[in-house]
C-alpha cells in the first residue's frame, strides 16, 4: 500500500506550499484584525479576492474535485482522494488558504453534490458559479430541536406538491450562510415517514432569497462568529421552490450525504492535520526562545515529552487518514466506511490536543487572539461534531468490527 502523491500532485504541493508561504501567511494576521475591527465584518476583506485571483492564475484553484466521470469532462480532471490529502494538509495550517484556493467547505461538499447528483440544468445555475467563485452555498441539515445526528428525527419537512416543492422547518449550524455572497442552501428534509429509515429524506436545492427563507440568527461558537462565512439559524416557512431543485429524487438524501461525507472527512481530518502541524510548530518556538526558572520552556514539566507525544500524534493520524483515502480511491465508501469513522474521532481529538498543549507553553497569550491558538482549538472542538459527533462514529466502528467477528465466527463454527 502506497500512499505517494503523482507527479501531478507532488508538483501542485509544491506551488500551494509556496503560495502559503509567500502570499498568505505575511497578511493573514493583518486580515484577521481587519476582520475584526471592520464595521461590518462580514464583508470579505478585499484582499481574499486578490488572493483568490493570484492562485487561480497560477492554476492552484479547485484542486479538490474528484477525477471526472462520465458526463462531467467538462469539469477537468481532478486529484484522486490520496494526491489532495497533502493538499488540504497545507491548506489546514492556514484559517483562510482553503477559501483563497476555493477548496473551503461546506462549497467544496455542495460543488461534489451537484458535481455527482445535479442535473444539467442545476450544473449551469449553481455549480458553474460554485466553481468560479461567484456565490457561495450552505448545507442545512442540522435542527435545533431534535438530536440530528441522527436523521430518522428530522422535522423539518419537503413535500412535493405538483410541480413545487413545499419547505417548512428550521435549521442551524448552517457554515456559510452568513456570507453575503451566499446564494443557494442545500435543505435535507423529511418526505416519507413511513418510507424505510433511510428513504424518507430528500434534498432540494434551495435559493437564499425565496419568500419564507430567514436567517433568524448568526451562531457564535464558542464565542467566535467565523466571520465573514458565519453559522447561521436559518427558518423555512411554506418555502416553494420548483420540484425541479430536486437532487436526484424524493427519498434519495440519505444516498446524497453519504457520498457527499466519505471525501469531505478525509479533506476535514487533513486540513486538522496541517492545523496541528502548525501548531506543534508554534510550541516549539515558544518552547524554545522563553525561559523560566533558568531554563527554555521545552526542558520544563515534562515538556519534552509533551512535544514528542505530539509528534507521535500527528503522524498516526496523518497515516489513518491516507489510508482512509487509499480506500476511498480503491474500494470506495462502502469499503472505507469503518476508516472514515476511525479518522473522524481521531483527526480533532488527535488536533484539540496537540492545540491544547501549545497553548499552555504560550500562557495566557495563548488564549489570547494574539496567537492562532484560540481559534484553533475552537475549531478542533467544534469538529468533534461536525460531520457527526464522536459517539456516532465510534458506533458504526464497533458496528462493523462486531459483525466482521461474528461473520467470522460463523464460518469457523460452519468449517467444524
Amino acid at each position: 500500500m502506497g500512499f505517494e502523491p503523482s507527479a501531478r500532485a507532488q508538483d501542485l504541493i509544491g506551488r500551494v506550499e509556496e503560495f502559503i508561504r509567500t502570499e498568505i501567511e505575511p497578511v493573514e494576521a493583518q486580515l484577521h484584525a481587519a476582520t475584526l475591527a471592520a464595521a461590518d465584518p462580514w464583508q470579505p476583506q478585499p484582499v481574499l479576492k486578490e488572493l483568490q485571483s493570484k492562485a487561480r492564475a497560477q492554476g492552484l484553484w479547485n484542486l479538490f474535485l474528484p477525477p471526472a466521470e462520465p458526463g462531467n469532462e467538462q469539469y477537468g480532471e481532478g486529484l484522486s482522494n490520496v494526491d489532495y490529502a497533502p493538499i488540504a494538509e497545507l491548506t489546514g495550517r492556514s484559517f483562510i488558504a482553503p477559501y483563497i484556493f476555493n477548496c473551503n467547505a461546506p462549497d467544496t461538499g455542495n460543488m461534489e453534490v451537484l458535481l455527482r447528483y445535479g442535473t444539467a440544468a442545476q450544473k449551469e445555475q449553481w455549480l458553474k458559479p460554485l466553481l468560479d467563485s461567484t456565490i457561495r452555498s450552505a448545507f442545512c441539515m442540522t435542527e435545533p430541536d431534535v438530536a440530528s445526528s441522527d436523521a430518522t428525527n428530522m422535522a423539518a419537512t419537503a413535500i412535493p406538491d405538483g410541480d413545487e416543492v413545499v419547505i417548512n422547518g428550521r435549521k442551524w449550524w448552517s457554515t456559510g450562510v452568513g456570507h453575503p455572497d451566499c446564494e443557494l442552501l442545500i435543505f435535507m428534509g423529511l418526505t416519507d415517514p413511513e418510507a424505510h429509515r433511510y428513504n424518507r429524506h430528500t434534498m432540494v436545492l434551495v435559493p437564499r432569497d425565496t419568500p419564507g427563507v430567514k436567517v433568524e440568527r448568526l451562531l457564535p461558537a464558542m464565542g467566535r462568529y467565523d466571520e465573514p462565512f458565519g453559522h447561521g439559524e436559518v427558518s423555512f416557512t411554506d418555502v416553494r421552490v420548483p420540484a425541479g431543485n430536486i437532487l436526484v429524487g424524493p427519498g434519495r438524501a440519505v444516498e446524497i450525504a453519504q457520498g457527499r461525507l466519505g471525501p469531505g472527512r478525509v479533506h476535514h481530518c487533513m486540513r486538522l492535520i496541517g492545523l496541528a502541524e502548525r501548531s506543534l510548530e508554534l510550541a516549539l518556538q515558544r518552547g524554545t526562545s522563553r525561559h523560566a526558572f533558568g531554563k527554555p520552556l521545552v526542558n520544563l514539566g515534562g515538556n519534552r515529552e509533551r512535544v514528542a507525544d505530539a509528534r507521535i500524534a500527528i503522524n498516526q493520524a496523518r497515516l489513518l487518514v491516507l489510508q482512509t483515502a487509499y480506500l476511498l480511491d480503491t474500494v470506495g465508501l462502502q469499503g472505507a466506511l469503518s476508516e472514515v469513522s476511525q479518522i473522524k474521532v481521531v483527526a480533532p481529538r488527535m488536533a484539540q490536543d496537540v492545540i491544547d498543549m501549545a497553548m499552555q507553553l504560550h500562557g495566557g497569550g495563548g488564549l489570547s487572539d494574539d496567537y492562532p491558538l484560540a481559534a484553533a482549538w475552537t475549531s478542533a472542538r467544534a469538529l468533534r461534531l461536525a460531520d457527526g459527533p464522536d459517539e456516532v462514529h465510534r458506533g458504526v466502528v464497533a458496528r462493523i468490527e462486531l459483525a466482521r467477528y461474528l461473520a467470522e465466527r460463523k464460518e469457523e463454527e460452519a468449517a467444524k
